[in-house]
């Protein structure tokens, strides 16, 4: 399992902080969370950058390590 954290704008877009998910790599739990929240969180991931494990990350191929937690953070303004 893999925890997703949203945050700003994606957590607006999905209505949830937090949730679980299994994927073996970003692009598969890319694909995971559009298809379950749609079009507005495919328009805001496209200018989302992705923490795994506290690394940034826009690597799609990267593989996802069972227990990985995945923070979908969207620009923020200012600072």
């Amino acid at each position: 399992m893999v925890t997703v954290r949203y945050f700003a704008g994606a957590r607006a877009a999905v209505g949830v902080d937090t949730e679980t998910r299994e994927a073996g790599s970003l692009d598969e739990l890319v694909g995971q969370i559009v298809d379950a929240h749609g079009e507005r969180l495919e328009r805001v991931l496209t200018a989302c950058s992705f923490l795994v494990d506290g690394t940034s990350t826009r690597d799609r191929a990267l593989v996802l390590a069972p227990g990985a937690v995945v923070d979908v953070l969207p620009p923020f303004a200012g600072g």
